[in-house]
């Protein structure tokens, strides 16, 4: 009998001596969005994207506000791309350096979908959280608000902010987040109805926690995954809002500029033979796009396997 049970001891013993770690939920979403090839590619695609936004200037020949008087007349002959010249993307048909311009309209139009996400994300989340959570009288009041703007025509608005007030890079941000801002709060009231039946919720509120202390530590964590996967498909349509305002003439001023811009204006330029005006915003307008796209639909599988 003491033989046999040495074995069964020393195995007991070595299970005490080194105890199970836990998985973490984020550490099974991590290892599922690295298993999805497409969101990997996408995320490849973005840093790429985001890479070219940051060292670009340091990259770049000519700085974006000169103009090149060798090839301002020849655009379809010694304009075209070249290493030669240090024009890698072409000139304008003003002369001015493509790559340079290029760069600056990928940082605009980076700035503007993430600031604008930011902004939409923080308002709708709270919104949301606070409406869900208190449930009754003050979510039939948030919500009925919410229907009432969701009702009023997005784009009208902004682009009568942008009359009214100016064409800026602040004006944009602030039109297109404050204005976005509505779905991100339907969704986070769905969920915060769900959340707010849990046992922890309970518990809190039975023990006298106050309502803002529930929702800022056990409503809103809760909430992260939901957020991050909105936000990454909320940028994406931020830079198709902003690429669209440009498109009609109420982006960006001169001398910067943003990707719908320059596609506007390769837009006009294509009859003369100068398709590399549109071509290289084009590239890096649609592969922003696709990232963003691609890497939200990855985190959604990944943090939520089962509506897979």
């Amino acid at each position: 009998m003491l033989i046999k049970s040495q074995p069964m001891q020393s195995l007991a013993a070595t299970l005490s001596d080194s105890p199970q770690k836990g998985r973490s939920p984020w550490t099974d979403a991590r290892e599922r969005f690295l298993k999805n090839r497409m969101a990997v590619l996408g995320l490849a695609l973005l840093l790429f994207v985001i890479v070219f936004a940051l060292i670009g200037p340091f990259i770049a020949a000519w700085p974006i506000d000169t103009i090149d008087f060798t090839v301002m007349g020849d655009i379809a002959g010694q304009g075209a791309p070249s290493f030669a010249n240090g024009h890698y993307f072409g000139v304008d048909d003003l002369g001015r350096d493509m790559f340079a311009r290029t760069v600056q309209g990928t940082q605009i139009s980076l700035a503007v979908g993430v600031v604008g996400a930011a902004i939409a994300v923080i308002v709708g989340t709270v919104y949301g959280a606070v409406s869900g959570y208190f449930g009754g009288r003050v979510d039939g009041a948030m919500m009925r608000l919410v229907d009432i703007l969701l009702a009023i025509p997005y784009m009208f608005i902004l682009i009568l902010m942008l009359v009214m007030f100016g064409r800026s890079l602040l004006m944009l941000f602030i039109g297109i987040g404050l204005l976005s801002w509505l779905e991100m709060s339907r969704i986070v009231r769905g969920q915060t109805l769900s959340l707010k039946q849990k046992d922890y919720v309970e518990a809190a509120r039975a023990i006298g926690v106050p309502a803002i202390t529930i929702i800022r530590r056990h409503i809103l964590p809760n909430l992260l995954g939901v957020v991050v996967v909105y936000a990454t498909l909320l940028v994406p349509g931020m830079i198709l809002s902003e690429s669209f305002i440009s498109f009609l003439g109420l982006g960006v001023q001169e001398p910067l500029t943003s990707l719908g811009t320059l596609i506007w204006d390769g837009s006009k330029t294509m009859a003369y033979g100068t398709l590399w005006q549109l071509a290289f915003p084009l590239f890096f307008f649609v592969v922003t796009l696709f990232a963003f796209y691609v890497v939200g639909d990855g985190l959604r599988d990944a943090l939520d396997p089962k509506d897979r």
